[in-house]
């Protein structure tokens, strides 16, 4: 409560300090709010869900999904991952205060607060369901449901805190935006859905050991077990490239089944080639291990969109 005005027994009203509130100052204070919220709800993963969402929309309906599935669709995989992102960050703000690559990450959640936080991370979950449920099919729902819950509680709270290999079975929330886009379009889970979806769930342990070779000393000072941490660097070494070279054989189903063209086949290829030749030269033999993970980034968006772009096209 503020003073009381001696004139009309009311509470005073301080109009300069409302002013410079709402001035400059308060103008900055919302904005960095503002940026912060889009700091902890990554939306580097939101911009990856949503073309593996994309995928999985063209496989189903064997092209482009029209404009309101797409919209009604990627909208609810961005929101429901950019909630399960901070639900993540809620959870890890004890281990990400001790990671020096997070410090970022850290301070922002500070300047949104604990509970904007939480409140803005429902909103977009409970958003993200209903409209799914309600405009797209119950499947579509339970699969986002599943992704949220597989990812802020599951991996986040057992897998990643237990285990050297929670990485693998963590690869699963963010391989079901491709199935959420799937049966956003057919209201089903199909092969060809499933098929991009292990290839997604096959990459993600790869991608994500490559940076945990970066930052190791940040993974160990967190406690936290990561690969190179908990079995050393050469042992996570080999697996990265032996998880790489599985990618072909996988990848080039979707040709096999005929759910793909050969432009496909050899884009992928292709892409795998190098991708294959950055984790041996960058992973491998030296420890270039910044350059291995963007190759990682670059091999899984392209695979994407040659899938989007061929299916499209034919």
């Amino acid at each position: 409560m503020g003073p009381r005005d001696p004139r009309g027994g009311g509470v005073a009203i301080d109009a300069p300090a409302l002013a410079r509130e709402a001035g400059p100052d308060g103008e900055r204070a919302g904005a960095g709010r503002v940026s912060s919220a889009l700091v902890i709800s990554k939306p580097g993963i939101a911009v990856g869900v949503a073309v593996a969402g994309l995928a999985g929309m063209a496989l189903a309906g064997k092209g482009l999904p029209d404009g309101r599935t797409a919209a009604l669709g990627l909208g609810c995989i961005v929101a429901a991952a950019a909630g399960a992102a901070i639900v993540n960050g809620l959870f890890d703000a004890p281990l990400d205060s001790r990671m020096r690559r997070l410090s970022g990450r850290v301070a922002a959640l500070r300047t949104v607060g604990e509970r904007g936080a939480l409140g803005l991370s429902l909103v977009l979950i409970a958003a993200a369901l209903a409209v799914s449920f309600l405009c797209l099919n119950a499947i579509a729902a339970l699969l986002i449901l599943a992704a949220v819950l597989s990812y802020s509680l599951l991996y986040t709270l057992f897998f990643k805190r237990r285990s050297p290999y929670g990485t693998i079975p963590g690869g699963v929330p963010g391989a079901l935006p491709v199935l959420v886009g799937y049966a956003a379009v057919s209201g089903r889970i199909g092969l060809p859905g499933l098929i991009l979806f292990f290839v997604m769930l096959l990459w993600q342990p790869p991608h994500f050991w490559t940076l945990a070779l970066k930052y190791q000393e940040d993974y160990r000072a967190a406690g936290i077990p990561a690969m190179p941490v908990a079995l050393g660097e050469p042992y996570t070494r080999i697996l990265i490239f032996v998880y790489a070279v599985a990618l072909l054989p996988l990848s080039t189903a979707l040709w096999v089944f005929g759910y793909c063209s050969g432009f496909f086949a050899g884009a992928a290829a292709l892409l795998w080639v190098c991708f294959v030749r950055s984790c041996y030269r960058n992973a491998v033999a030296t420890r270039r291990f910044g350059k291995a993970f963007g190759a990682s980034i670059v091999y899984m968006m392209g695979l994407l969109a040659a899938v989007i772009v061929d299916v499209a096209a034919r």
